[in-house]
């Protein structure tokens, strides 16, 4: 494992930690969209399901396990416990936009034409995307707290080093993906006016507003 993956995986884990205690310690998922997280839990749900047929290293193993419960406590926490806080008004994005022709292209496009892999390629585009309905409702409300955008932006840098990953790998190992490396831009370029916005405003402590 190279140091851009590790950090890469350290900075997706903060980034859940920070979405799971702003809702614990503020007892309100405001401003948080419930439809990204579910997005969020079908990405790692059909991405694991190798936890049942093969094994790697503890280390894997625990953070698959890890992401998938937490992913799945964040959805709960929106839609069970705090259920009262969860402002769905502004939550409308249309995500059958996205899981839709997501799973159409990952029938089109991906390494083998199994179950597992296509699943696999599935949880790769999707999350390229994942974020969308988060960024929208951002937009519908014109605001973002201080702590969300910090859970955005360690997502972004998530994304980020994993592209450095991607070289890295393929200079030193000869590996690549062309699927992970696409979506990862992908998933990149839509986190860029949200890094300008983030060290331009909320490093500088003011609250953090996207255009409409």
């Amino acid at each position: 494992m190279n140091i851009f993956r590790l950090t890469g995986d350290l900075s997706h884990l903060a980034a859940i930690i920070i979405l799971l205690l702003k809702i614990w310690k503020t007892r309100s998922c405001a401003g948080i969209s419930g439809k990204s997280q579910i997005l969020f839990a079908l990405v790692f749900t059909t991405r694991y399901l190798d936890l049942l047929t093969s094994f790697i290293s503890l280390y894997n193993t625990g953070m698959k396990v890890i992401y998938i419960g937490c992913a799945y406590a964040t959805v709960y926490l929106i839609y069970a416990k705090f259920r009262a806080t969860y402002d769905g008004n502004h939550d409308t994005f249309r995500v059958e936009f996205l899981v839709v022709p997501v799973g159409g292209l990952s029938f089109l496009v991906n390494h083998d034409f199994s179950p597992l892999e296509i699943l696999w390629t599935f949880s790769i585009y999707l999350e390229s995307v994942a974020i969308l309905p988060q960024l929208f409702m951002i937009s519908k409300t014109g605001e973002a707290e201080t702590i969300t955008t910090h859970y955005l932006f360690c997502l972004g840098v998530y994304r980020a080093l994993y592209l450095f990953n991607w070289i890295w790998r393929f200079y030193f190992e000869g590996f690549f993906d062309m699927i992970a490396i696409v979506a990862g831009v992908v998933q990149t370029i839509l986190y860029c006016d949200f890094f300008y916005l983030y060290v331009t405003k909320v490093l500088k402590g003011k609250k953090l507003s996207l255009p409409a």
